[in-house]
């Protein structure tokens, strides 16, 4: 699932839903920070990218605050690197046996930066100055035991297995990857980084906006357990909303659907390792509302154990000890199921998947290559 048709309009327009969005150094150049983000849940593999939208990664310094503030100690500053990537309408090809088909181009141009424009599935993508870019079908990295995660929120039980499954093992995504020299980055080391997929043209309008995964699918929309919003479905307006400021409008409302869900998740040990305040708020809130991930590009790229750890370091008053952020083929739901449920005080909430069947590589364009018989999605009646 993580952001998987996370809402009523990511159900209707599959094409404009982001899946993940993952920022790591490059593992094969330490002064890049490679961008990934993951659209079209279970893309076909003669799928193509919408012609139609802005597919676009925002990128903003981050420094530290006084105290635990909201975000967990950062603040991001006002200045931030755009990168946006466009593609042609499909064009129609023959391929060598003379079968019909279809190609496509697209270009990505970052902040201050040339426009880098590239074929549609091509491995080798395109480069230009400080910026290299792939876009095309891929292996769907995401790993969770899906079923098993609903079935807690629907038993109130902790449903995990030492042995789970993945979910339509072996989808495809449609993916952008770009990977940008750290030095086209404005400030210090820490970066926030989300994306987001708009409408493209003279007027833009978030379709979708992603940071840390599987905050709207597992900690906004159940509704059950918020006694104020009960029949609201939050999502969509949470998509509407600016990842690094976030407006009033609807901060009550989010704010209450994640104090009722986040208590609910840590209760499901039988015990409280989030104590609320006097008003109710969970602790967890402000950092899932800071929904970017926190990347130090300064640090070496590290396959496991990075995500959350330097929010989390943040938290206890410690200097941070990785580059943050997201790799591919981190278990970052044992992370997070274990933060919801016992602050990582006890033992690991695993839920039994612990590695993609074809996990990403430590080469351009970092995914595996698509499934060329991917599994067929469940008929929705």
């Amino acid at each position: 699932m993580s952001d998987h048709i996370s809402g009523p309009r990511a159900l209707s327009d599959p094409i404009a839903d982001i899946t993940d969005v993952y920022a790591f150094p490059s593992p094969e150049d330490p002064g890049r920070l490679v961008l990934v983000l993951n659209t079209m849940p279970m893309a076909k593999p003669s799928d193509l990218f919408s012609a139609g939208l802005l597919y676009r990664f925002r990128l903003r310094p981050l420094a530290p605050a006084a105290g635990h503030a909201p975000g967990w100690g950062f603040v991001p500053g006002n200045e931030e690197v755009v990168v946006d990537c466009v593609f042609d309408p499909p064009e129609h090809v023959t391929d060598p046996t003379g079968r019909p088909g279809h190609a496509q181009t697209g270009s990505c141009t970052a902040t201050g930066g040339e426009s880098v424009s590239f074929r549609v599935n091509d491995e080798s993508g395109g480069a230009g100055h400080g910026v290299r870019v792939f876009g095309g079908v891929r292996w769907d990295p995401f790993i969770m035991d899906a079923r098993a995660a609903l079935a807690t929120i629907a038993t109130r039980k902790l449903a995990f297995s030492e042995s789970g499954s993945i979910f339509l093992d072996g989808k495809n995504v449609l993916s952008v990857v770009v990977e940008l020299d750290t030095g086209l980055l404005t400030g210090g080391p820490l970066v926030g980084v989300v994306a987001e997929t708009l409408t493209r043209g003279e007027f833009n309008v978030r379709i979708e906006r992603v940071g840390r995964p599987e905050v709207k699918n597992m900690m906004l929309a159940p509704k059950d357990f918020d006694q104020v919003n009960r029949d609201l479905e939050i999502r969509d307006l949470y998509n509407m909303e600016d990842a690094f400021s976030l407006g009033d409008s609807y901060a009550g409302a989010f704010r209450a659907r994640l104090d009722a869900n986040l208590a609910f998740w840590d209760g499901l040990d039988g015990k409280q390792d989030w104590p609320v305040d006097d008003g109710g708020s969970h602790p967890l809130t402000d950092l899932v509302l800071a929904d970017y991930l926190v990347v130090d590009v300064s640090k070496p790229y590290v396959e496991q154990g990075s995500f959350l750890e330097i929010e989390l370091a943040a938290r206890r008053g410690e200097p941070h000890a990785t580059s943050g952020g997201r790799t591919l083929n981190d278990d970052v739901m044992d992370t997070i199921f274990t933060q919801l449920v016992n602050a990582g005080r006890g033992p690991t909430i695993r839920d039994g998947v612990d590695a993609a069947t074809r996990p990403g590589t430590v080469t351009f364009p970092y995914l595996a290559t698509p499934n060329p018989h991917p599994p067929e999605p469940p008929e929705h009646h």
